[in-house]
């Protein structure tokens, strides 16, 4: 499996290249772990980043004045919880940005759960054993060692209930600050985005991060990730920042504009692979590329 950070050779680790730039102009809060670094990047919104292991994932934790959002659980290597819980004393409810076993890794440790009203989500309630898993705690995988405790042989991603189901413009109040859900399908059927209108903030999930972005698992739909992109691009002019779900926490909206404009290349034929890797096809362009599969873009 290609992971979605960095490309790795019989040369380097992707390892090497850590820490990302970006990380340099941020503070490095004392919330962070062994295994998590947590930034505080706008006023009441922490990125929990897991930056030891090839997926990169970035959770964030949302704090209102009623409860807090955790948007995103994790790989459910390291112990989310007790990291959230140290930052806030508030209620915390979680949003996965989609339900691929990198988001809803720490689902299972908390009591309330949003999640869309898809199959594909209800049918990821239920976990993955740890065959499905097994890569992501292989030496291959990982930049150090596992957090203390933690068992290679042990990791699984647990099942978890969901507790409310929403759909393509609800909205979640903080008391506080408001946030609307913006269905965006393609790279998963329940693919989200996270809008804070009042605020100029939008989080991307895995439609968009720096880096190569996923579009070759079977649940990809390229149709629906290029209407997807589309509509995201959209609110480009009335973004302040991107937060993705992997890499680096805050992303220029202009990126959605170049995103849209690249997906427009690949679809029409204009943009070539430049090469491929483990049989998917990657389009660079630049900040970011698309890894493609190529039964995605026969579909």
């Amino acid at each position: 499996m290609l992971f979605c950070c960095t490309q790795q050779n019989s040369e380097s680790r992707w390892c090497d290249d850590l820490p990302r730039e970006d990380y340099r102009k941020l503070q490095k809060n004392a919330y962070s772990t062994d295994w998590f670094e947590v930034y505080e990047v706008q006023d009441s919104i922490f990125a929990i980043y897991e930056p030891f292991q090839w997926q990169e994932v970035i959770s964030y934790l949302i704090i209102g004045k009623d409860f807090a959002l955790l948007f995103d659980s994790g790989n459910g290597i390291g112990d989310i919880k007790s990291v959230v819980t140290k930052i806030t004393e508030l209620p915390i409810r979680v949003l996965n940005s989609h339900s691929h076993y990198d988001h809803v890794g720490g689902n299972a440790d908390f009591n309330f759960i949003y999640g869309m009203d898809t199959d594909f989500t209800k049918s990821r309630m239920q976990g993955l054993p740890h065959d499905r898993v097994a890569e992501e705690v292989s030496t291959a995988a990982l930049c150090k060692g596992l957090p203390a405790g933690v068992k290679a042989e042990d990791h699984h991603i647990r099942p978890y209930d969901i507790i409310q189901l929403v759909t393509d413009g609800d909205t979640i109040n903080l008391g506080n600050r408001v946030l609307e859900i913006i269905s965006i399908p393609g790279h998963t059927p329940d693919a989200i985005a996270l809008l804070d209108r009042e605020n100029g903030l939008l989080w991307t999930g895995d439609s968009y991060y720096a880096g190569p972005i996923w579009l070759f698992a079977p649940e990809t739909d390229w149709e629906a990730y290029k209407n997807s992109v589309e509509r995201i691009a959209t609110l480009a002019p009335s973004l302040r920042h991107l937060l993705p779900a992997h890499n680096t926490p805050l992303e220029d909206p202009a990126h959605l504009t170049a995103l849209a404009d690249a997906v427009n290349k690949v679809d029409s034929g204009e943009s070539k692979p430049t090469k491929e890797n483990d049989e998917n096809l990657v389009f660079e362009f630049g900040h970011f590329s698309l890894l493609m599969g190529p039964q995605v873009l026969r579909k």
